[in-house]
């Protein structure tokens, strides 16, 4: 029996399709951009089960309406094909359920297959992914420690696992797994990642920097999200080391532009766009390229995390598709029979309002609808970083509402992990100052002049 690239059993003999299934199993885990070659594999070998089950795989990672579609030929090849073992059968069988749209079944399938074979990691990667898009943290540590004896010598399992535990705020075992993938392959881009959450959380903001800068370089021949996920945390740092040239050069060479149709490049950059704007930055027209994609995508509601970034860049640029897409969003909090309707009705819905809203200078409406949807926003999937842009436009309307004593205490609040921060502590000087606290504001001042300080002295 011939095995894949973890030892695990695969029903061919033909050493392309292995070839095939390999480049799959390690680009997909690694973000490198041999995982495509499953589509030419399974095409060369139609009776494969596996090698279609992946390409179908594959195709639903487009996070798009279409995606099923055009997963569809290639899970009904799998479907058809006769698998050899009983983990290819309910590889086939799990995968099916995403297509069919089914993530419950989807899920215990994920869990059946890393109980019994905790070296599968494609299928730990696939349960992390939803679990994460649904808010459970809990469940992506209580996946990928299961891998543990058994794949410890995979990196990737390491930097899974630290992610894992990084969502669930315990960050110093984040930091140890995160270093332990390090330490088994330097280049581990999720362990990178990992630890730039981390780092952000604890305010080690120049350190952060200046770790994200020394393995920079390792991604430059990564898939565009990993690439321009990973920069996007660089450019986190700068922008709170006041560094706008550094942040615009970020934005400009690696954040935006290198998969441009790609719903994580996209929120990326609507996410990196609206913080600049938020943190004093200049953005030129840089709104209107990423809005002109992102308003092709039509009635977009595959995930409630990206629709809610795709129609605040809508919203941002006043184009007229935003009206069409929060119809959409309407109609899909009012469906009741998908697995995440509540996450719709109840977070998603208040949070789009609330979006509109903003887009609009209704600061009032911004501030109820906003505020009742981010207590659970984790419903909604995003990690905790990138569930900040919805806290941040919320502080924006009670800034621009006058709310000072309100935005005063979110700002303390977020002090708490980005303690010296530029923009926050320039904003806070002002809402000190609208409040009759000059001792309170020179004091916030003086800690983002050290930070420019800090930093222009290096």
């Amino acid at each position: 029996m011939t095995t894949d690239l973890y030892g695990l059993p695969i029903t061919t003999q033909n050493p392309q399709t292995v070839q095939g299934i390999n480049d799959f199993i390690h680009g997909f885990i690694a973000y490198e951009t041999k995982a495509p070659n499953i589509i030419p594999t399974a095409d060369a070998a139609p009776d494969c089960a596996l090698a279609n089950a992946y390409a179908a795989m594959l195709w639903m990672f487009l996070e798009a309406p279409v995606a099923p579609q055009k997963a569809a030929p290639y899970m009904a090849r799998a479907r058809a094909a006769r698998p050899g073992t009983p983990r290819e059968a309910q590889v086939i069988d799990t995968i099916g359920h995403w297509v069919d749209g089914d993530i419950p079944a989807m899920l215990a399938g994920c869990d059946a297959i890393t109980t019994d074979h905790p070296r599968d990691v494609v299928m730990l990667k696939l349960a992390q992914y939803h679990l994460f898009n649904t808010g459970d943290a809990a469940g992506m540590l209580r996946f990928a420690l299961k891998a543990l004896p058994d794949a410890a010598d995979i990196p990737y399992v390491h930097g899974m696992i630290a992610f894992g535990y990084e969502q669930c705020h315990l960050l110093e075992d984040a930091e140890t797994a995160a270093r332990q993938a390090m330490f088994l392959r330097g280049d581990e881009p999720w362990a990178h990642h990992a630890l730039a959450h981390v780092m952000l959380t604890q305010g080690r903001v120049a350190e952060g920097a200046a770790f994200l800068e020394s393995v920079a370089g390792t991604w430059q021949n990564l898939n565009s999200f990993m690439r321009s996920h990973n920069w996007w945390h660089l450019a986190l740092f700068y922008l709170s080391q006041g560094r706008h040239d550094d942040v615009c050069r970020a934005y400009d060479t690696h954040i935006w532009g290198l998969e441009k149709d790609y719903s994580q490049d996209q929120v990326g950059a609507v996410s990196m766009l609206a913080r600049m704007e938020f943190a004093g930055v200049s953005v030129g027209d840089r709104w209107a390229d990423v809005a002109d994609h992102i308003a092709m995508r039509g009635q977009d509601t595959v995930s409630a995390f990206l629709t809610l970034q795709y129609l605040y860049a809508l919203g941002r640029t006043a184009r007229p598709e935003v009206q069409s897409l929060m119809a959409a969003i309407e109609a899909r909090a009012a469906d009741t029979a998908p697995y995440d309707h509540v996450a719709w009705a109840e977070v998603a819905l208040p949070a789009a309002r609330g979006i509109i809203a903003h887009s609009k200078g209704d600061w009032p409406t911004a501030i109820t609808q906003l505020g009742q949807a981010l207590p659970r926003m984790a419903e909604c999937g995003g990690s905790h970083a990138q569930r900040d842009l919805f806290e941040q436009i919320h502080l924006d309307a009670l800034v621009q509402d006058g709310r000072a004593s309100a935005a005063q205490q979110v700002l303390e609040m977020r002090r708490t992990y980005d303690p010296d921060g530029v923009p926050l502590n320039l904003l806070l000087g002002d809402i000190y100052e609208k409040s009759g606290l000059p001792e309170q504001a020179a004091k916030a001042r003086a800690r983002a002049e050290n930070t420019r300080s800090t930093v222009a002295s290096r």
